[in-house]
């Protein structure tokens, strides 16, 4: 039962090196959207097609960094671990991110903050269009996976998701400790790898997300590198838990991140009411929903032109990724 996903998981990645720029090009989609409150660069992962090669990829550096830590065969365990990991496809999607996260932080957060709706109504559009990708990717349905469990559950993580973005609303944090950076950041980065659950979102909720940006586009290294430490720990314990739903109850993981989308929108509805005005006197989080009032007629533009974008990703997608084969969802 074990031997074929075993062989699968310990072959060494092919990904072509034409693909390169095409990754560059996805992670500074990736970096992007993680710097925009309500989304989550797991979704654009997930759009564009990378989203299980970087889970794994990123489970094989944890289990490189554990067994060398912790044996048998250390170095030679790490470096087989290592051999493993897809760099041709992790190391242009982390520099993509770092180019995004590095040059246009400043650029989005006045574009969001200047134009909420503009801003909101396109996001709306590439998210909204977005669910559909995970139903996509499920897998033939077995007896154990019944459809009205499945529905209730999407309808669950639905309403969680929604509940969720309706509570980032905090006071900003002007010059947060960095042992509570260190933290937040460790949960962050979950809600990064998760489709539907975003970390600035979460960074809003705990009043750090303006405080962030501002060391991201002042270059504060210190912030930045207990940020980033945090980051790495949230990733090493939470990444291979999710690598293991993925490939052992994969059809419930997708149902789930699809439901998780849907109640995203809630924060990226372009019509909202103002939001709580945080220590630095700016909007933070999600106000309360309204009709479609003035504007209306550019927040729905640009909702089809995100969507229309998401189209895009897919078909260039599907046109230059070669063919992958399917985790199978163990059922013993």
């Amino acid at each position: 039962m074990s031997n074929s996903s075993s062989s699968a998981t310990q072959a060494a990645p092919t990904r072509s090196k034409a693909l390169i720029p095409l990754d560059l090009v996805r992670g500074f989609l990736i970096g992007s959207a993680e710097l925009v409150p309500g989304v989550s660069g797991g979704t654009i992962a997930l759009v564009t097609g990378v989203y299980d090669q970087l889970i794994d990829s990123a489970a094989h550096v944890v289990g490189a960094a554990k067994t060398l830590g912790t044996g048998p065969n250390r170095i030679a365990g790490a470096l087989s671990e290592l051999r493993r990991t897809d760099w041709f496809l992790v190391i242009p999607v982390l520099v993509g991110m770092a180019t995004a996260v590095f040059s246009i932080a400043g650029v989005l957060e006045n574009f969001v903050t200047a134009n909420p709706e503009l801003a909101r109504g396109l996001f709306f559009g590439l998210v909204a269009a977005s669910i559909a990708v995970p139903l996509r990717m499920l897998p033939s349905r077995t007896a154990r996976q019944s459809v009205l469990v499945g529905s209730l559950a999407f309808l669950v993580a639905a309403a969680l998701a929604f509940w969720m973005t309706g509570l980032a609303g905090g006071a900003d944090v002007a010059d947060p400790p960095l042992i509570a950076v260190f933290v937040v950041a460790s949960i962050a980065v979950c809600a990064l790898v998760v489709p539907g659950v975003s970390g600035s979102f979460f960074l809003l909720a705990v009043g750090m997300y303006s405080a962030t940006l501002r060391a991201v586009d002042t270059h504060d290294f210190g912030y930045i590198g207990v940020f980033l430490l945090g980051a790495v720990f949230g990733l090493a314990v939470f990444v291979n838990v999710l690598r293991y739903f993925l490939h052992n109850h994969r059809w419930w993981t997708l149902v789930v991140m699809a439901g998780l989308m849907l109640g995203s929108l809630r924060a990226l509805w372009p019509w909202q009411t103002a939001a709580e005005v945080g220590a630095d006197g700016e909007a933070h989080g999600a106000g309360g929903l309204l009709l479609p009032v003035d504007p209306v007629a550019g927040p729905i533009l640009l909702a089809v032109v995100g969507a229309a974008a998401v189209v895009v990703l897919i078909v260039v997608e599907a046109k230059f990724s070669a063919p992958k084969t399917e985790p199978s969802e163990t059922t013993g």
